[in-house]
């Protein structure tokens, strides 16, 4: 690592932390509540501007359902998350909307979900019980396993195995094979669902990408932000601190110690280890326009996709009355290059006159972010004809050089879950980075699992 010309006459400032965090997305936020559960003194250093981000505009689309324990549940639960605060997470019979251009199929528990495909014409009673209930099995399976099989490692490819018989679990038949309107209600959903940006997840996520919803969704009953603020609420209650930077910084190690030395205040922050918790190529790029080294463990391609997203604002009376809280949405108008659109509907602090939406969709990397806007806007006035002057976007956030929870990147070919996922270029490596990419086919149940068991195999090693 860089030493970023640090001599023994320096009288740069030097603070310490056991772990340093760089970067404030969720696998990060987890981590860094596994090592403070240990006693670890943890430091999550977040860009200024996507810390100053909306609060709506940093949480998860979507939340798994809470019951029949799910992935949520159990990391709340391993976070340590009080009773009480785990109570404001409101199981829901519908997890999200489909939203076709000939239908509108709630998607939920398992038999709402099968009255649905019914109700919709897209199959057959006997067809849609018995795809429901093989699609529930198998997810079950796959989260079992996400489960109980570390993630992390060298090595080949981990096969999923049906109990018994030896062969790679997959998607039900009655998936693969599907057509017309039955193959574009799956397809919006693993699109939708995912954080990929061109790739489709493999089949093992799929499975559980679908599944996951016939468990039911979650809801978070409180006005206080939803799992990105709990999880940072969890976070200083374990004495950890979140600082952050607002200029141009470079990597640095002293006495053995891994860190970034700012280049305004001229102080140092050290961590025992540093995790690396944002886009590396990102983050290489921003240190390349300050004039920085690089170091190799961030260098790689550069994110080619970019999920914008889209605050506005409404009169609750132009909201169709139908429409669920979280919903994906075929675009209508061509003004999108790629996937659905996700449309969340949260409670606004004005009252119940107002709703609060947020619009997202993703886009190649180059694409300019006010084109996406107007095209997402456009969209949701489609969806609510009536809205006119009754329905206001609110201006894009400033856009982050590295700390980019936006930056969508697909896993290079062969690698990537359930391939075993590498942190680090070689054993105690005192920086790990968090690769979102390569759990990106399992959405964020993908990243709460990676940041959970790297902060487990860190605190393992700081001991």
């Amino acid at each position: 690592m860089p030493r970023g010309g640090l001599g023994a006459d320096s009288t740069l400032r030097a603070r310490r932390w056991d772990v340093l965090i760089l970067g404030s997305a969720l696998p990060g936020l987890a981590a860094g509540i596994r090592l403070a559960m240990a006693g670890h003194r943890v430091l999550v250093a977040e860009e200024d501007v996507t810390a100053a981000s909306p609060k709506l505009l940093q949480e998860p689309f979507a939340l798994p359902g809470i019951l029949g324990g799910g992935v949520l549940d159990a990391a709340l639960q391993a976070f340590g998350i009080p009773m009480i605060e785990r109570r404001r997470f409101e199981p829901r019979t519908i997890a999200y909307q489909v939203l076709l251009p000939e239908a509108r199929l709630d998607v939920g528990d398992r038999d709402l979900t099968a009255r649905e495909l019914v109700a919709w014409g897209l199959a057959k009673p006997d067809d849609a019980r018995a795809l429901t209930h093989e699609l529930e099995r198998a997810a079950g399976a796959v989260r079992t396993h996400l489960l109980e099989t570390p993630m992390l490692g060298r090595g080949s490819r981990r096969a999923l195995s049906r109990a018994g018989e030896g062969q790679a679990l997959g998607l039900p038949d009655a998936v693969t094979q599907a057509e017309g309107e039955l193959a574009d209600f799956f397809d919006l959903q693993l699109r939708g669902l995912s954080e990929l940006g061109a790739s489709r997840p493999c089949p093992e996520a799929s499975t559980r990408l679908l599944g996951s919803a016939l468990s039911g969704g979650t809801g978070f009953g409180s006005d206080e932000g939803g799992l990105i603020g709990l999880l940072k609420k969890r976070l200083e209650a374990l004495h950890a601190e979140f600082r952050t930077i607002g200029c141009p910084f470079e990597f640095v190690e002293l006495g053995q110690h891994p860190g970034i030395l700012r280049a305004g205040p001229g102080d140092v922050w050290l961590g025992r280890a540093v995790i690396v918790n944002a886009p590396g190529p990102r983050l290489a790029a921003a240190l390349r326009g300050w004039d920085k080294p690089v170091p190799g463990f961030l260098e790689g391609p550069a994110p080619e996709w970019q999920r914008v997203s889209l605050h506005l604002r409404a009169l609750r009376e132009v909201v169709p009355e139908a429409l669920e809280p979280r919903a994906l949405l075929s675009p209508a108008l061509g003004g999108l290059t790629s996937g659905p659109i996700r449309l969340a509907l949260h409670p606004s602090p004005r009252g119940g006159r107002f709703a609060e939406l947020i619009a997202s969709a993703v886009a190649p990397a180059g694409t300019p972010r006010e084109s996406v806007a107007e095209a997402l806007e456009a969209e949701v006035r489609h969806l609510m004809p009536f809205s006119e002057q009754r329905l206001k976007a609110g201006p894009l956030p400033d856009e982050p050089e590295w700390d980019a929870p936006s930056a969508v990147a697909d896993p290079s070919a062969g690698s990537g879950w359930p391939s075993p996922i590498v942190i680090r270029s070689r054993s105690r490596e005192p920086v790990a980075s968090l690769p979102r990419d390569a759990v990106a086919a399992l959405g964020i149940e993908g990243e709460i699992l990676l940041g959970w068991q790297a902060g487990d195999a860190l605190r393992e090693e700081l001991a």
